[in-house]
């Protein structure tokens, strides 16, 4: 699919979600005003919000209010991906500095926490109290897959139902969220709602298993970042995984998390191992059946032209290069 068409029927509205995002930027505050200006400047691929616009769709489509909803998800997102950003002390994101590399961690665990309540600010815009119930509980569930994640770093006994069950609340839970809340906000009927949410869901384990095999797959400058980043901050993602389970114990990825020196060859030799094994081919299968659990979910909906678009939207997650 061409970047252009990538949303198909909601493609246009898009730059409505932009304006809505944009207007968090007019503050009286001109320091807080360059802050937000550094860490929304990176725009992104919006698939959360294009989400919940085509979600929509299969009811009432109010522009208004899905805008409002569309622009809180994705302030949401980002405002997770300031206060990570802090927790691994990350200089760049996506070949850009991030807010603590340009100021300090105090100042962007505030920015992060100025998103967070304009988000929920717009969530509460779309007039549902069950949409602000699904914006308070998915906060929750992200913040518990993060803090998961930062304490279990360098847990070599973590498992793949561990993997899962982690990615599950930090991504997939908002990609499950963007399409429930879209259905929601238009009054589709609850059927639809709980099938929107469940492709939601398995499209963001996709889309995360993806974004992890391409962190030992993937061209560093295309994707802003060196590889094997994850595993250098102490997380065990599903390659690595899979990795250490056909040489449990003793095995590249425990030599590197013990390593107190030579860090940089160990990581190496972790890379090395992984790129020269099946397990991104078998990671890669992990990701095919949360797509097809993703489509299975929406196939008795009404043939529309969202829904096609529903349909093509995997294949571009599965093949992107960032």
């Amino acid at each position: 699919m061409k970047v252009q068409t990538l949303y198909g029927p909601v493609q246009d509205d898009l730059v409505f979600v932009e304006r809505a995002i944009d207007q968090i930027r007019e503050v009286d505050l001109p320091p807080l005003a360059l802050m937000l200006e550094n860490v929304l400047a990176g725009g992104g691929k919006r698939v959360r919000p294009a989400l919940a616009l085509l979600a929509g769709t299969f009811g009432v489509y109010d522009l208004e209010r899905l805008v409002f909803l569309a622009a809180s998800i994705e302030l949401l997102h980002t405002a997770t991906l300031v206060h990570d950003d802090v927790i691994d002390n990350a200089a760049t994101r996506r070949g850009r500095p991030t807010a603590n590399f340009l100021y300090n961690n105090a100042v962007s665990v505030m920015i992060g926490d100025f998103l967070f309540a304009h988000a929920a600010d717009l969530a509460a815009r779309v007039g549902s109290v069950r949409v602000v119930q699904l914006f308070s509980r998915t906060l929750m569930r992200i913040v518990t897959g993060e803090l998961d994640q930062d304490t279990g770093a360098f847990d070599a006994s973590k498992r793949i139902s561990d993997y899962l069950a982690r990615i599950g609340g930090k991504t997939a839970s908002l990609f499950g969220t963007a399409c429930e809340g879209g259905a929601i906000a238009a009054g589709a009927p609850e059927e639809y709602v709980e099938r929107l949410r469940d492709y939601g869901f398995n499209l963001g384990m996709t889309f995360q298993i993806v974004d992890d095999i391409l962190d030992f797959s993937g061209d560093e400058a295309v994707m802003g970042k060196p590889a094997g980043s994850d595993l250098m901050q102490g997380t065990l993602t599903l390659p690595s995984l899979l990795l250490m389970e056909d040489a449990p114990g003793d095995n590249v990825v425990t030599r590197l998390f013990a390593a107190r020196r030579n860090k940089a060859q160990r990581l190496q030799d972790a890379l090395d191992a992984v790129r020269s094994s099946d397990v991104l081919t078998r990671s890669q299968a992990f990701a095919d059946e949360y797509t097809r659990r993703a489509l299975a979910a929406i196939a008795p909906l009404p043939d529309t032209p969202a829904k096609r678009t529903l349909i093509e939207l995997p294949a571009a997650l599965l093949t992107r290069e960032s």
